[in-house]
């Protein structure tokens, strides 16, 4: 019997991820004007409406209704025909000051002291599958979604492209979990309505799969499922309601390793939910490119208010050069785990979080935790 796992990936423009981004963007719109703002914002949409709400702590003013409008236009939704668009949408904001009761468990005089500003326990994840550290399987289902955007956006082929999709991608593996082949893609576009799913089928096809996925990994018992319900015109948030924070498994690792509860957009980084998920997997990849270990799962747990993690825990899943309990040993002298070390290593004080809110916020070289700048310091600590 074959081995499979199975990743998926949604575009900028699937509602959720709308959600995301507006929430993001109103974050990092803070953060540009005062970066010691305190941000917990979640948006809803829907047709024709982008509710905005949450608590916040800040000396900036930020103007909702065009943060929002903006975003929505960058992602695409710029037809009255989607239902949503940036210029016609309702905006509502119901967006309150932080409760006093959460904030005297984060803010101190000496910044150093911050504590985690909830409960919960993170986690990261490395492998040595891809270039990139992350499972080929959510790897590959990023790159079909970010590529047929970027088609999108260029207007030169599929012009009837619209900005809601979603991927998938099944790997066969063999009985050491390496990967063999694909066995499965699954793609479903957004697009204008008179165009047929013959034409859809041949130029997805043809423009994005046999561009974006390795030949070697493609072979005549691999399946296509191209938009497989027959229809896609009717999407976006008019399609389907859209939450921040929906997407967890998408904005991590498809499934493989763990997942913490909670969700990162729109918080900023006194919230552990978002600033230690970075951080282990900053600790994970650093350890997995050391040659420490084939694949890594870090997890860190925090009680709200306080300064240092409850727990450090490492499990190299038997690839280990040495014992789990050696590298979560080192991993605690090696690594700044405080709110405050983590926020100061990746510089999480400045608006850099809208581009995480789409295609993942790992395996991507451009956001500070992906450095591999520790794999000397870990190894020498051992």
């Amino acid at each position: 019997m074959k081995k499979l796992f199975t990743s998926e990936s949604v575009s900028e423009g699937h509602p959720d991820k709308v959600a995301d981004q507006i929430s993001d963007a109103i974050l990092d719109a803070m953060l540009d004007k005062d970066p010691d703002s305190r941000v917990a914002v979640e948006t809803l949409v829907t047709t024709g409406l982008a509710v905005v709400a949450g608590e916040v702590r800040t000396n900036s003013y930020v103007d909702v209704q065009e943060i929002v409008r903006e975003t929505i236009r960058e992602i695409g939704y710029t037809k009255s025909s989607y239902r949503f668009d940036a210029d016609s949408c309702g905006v509502i904001s119901a967006i309150h000051q932080q409760s006093d009761d959460i904030a005297m468990g984060v803010d101190k005089n000496d910044k150093k002291d911050i504590g985690a500003g909830d409960q919960g326990m993170m986690f990261g994840y490395a492998c040595k599958e891809t270039e990139t550290y992350m499972p080929l399987s959510i790897q590959l289902a990023h790159d079909l979604v970010r590529e047929l955007s970027a088609i999108r956006k260029a207007g030169k082929i599929m012009t009837w492209l619209a900005p809601d999709s979603k991927s998938q991608v099944t790997i066969e593996n063999d009985e050491n979990g390496n990967p063999l082949r694909i066995d499965a893609i699954v793609l479903s576009t957004q697009h204008d309505d008179g165009i047929s799913q013959e034409e859809i089928r041949r130029e997805v096809k043809a423009n994005l799969i046999e561009k974006v996925i390795p030949g070697n990994l493609l072979d005549a018992d691999t399946k296509m499922f191209i938009n497989p319900t027959g229809k896609f015109v009717i999407g976006g948030p008019h399609g389907d309601s859209g939450l921040t924070g929906r997407k967890i498994i998408v904005d991590t690792y498809g499934g493989h390793g763990a997942h913490g509860g909670g969700a990162f957009s729109g918080k900023d980084s006194t919230k552990v939910d978002r600033s230690a998920a970075y951080a282990a997997r900053h600790i994970a990849k650093n350890i997995v490119a050391a040659e420490l270990a084939e694949n890594c799962l870090v997890q860190l747990a925090y009680a709200i208010g306080v300064v240092d993690p409850v727990s450090i825990s490492v499990n190299t899943y038997g690839t280990g050069k040495v014992s789990d309990v050696e590298l979560a040993d080192a991993v605690s002298r090696v690594f700044d785990c405080t709110p405050s070390g983590i926020i100061t290593r990746f510089g999480l004080n400045r608006p850099i979080f809208r581009p995480t809110a789409a295609y993942g916020h790992f395996g991507r070289a451009e956001f500070p935790w992906e450095q591999l700048d520790y794999t000397d310091k870990i190894s020498n600590a051992l």
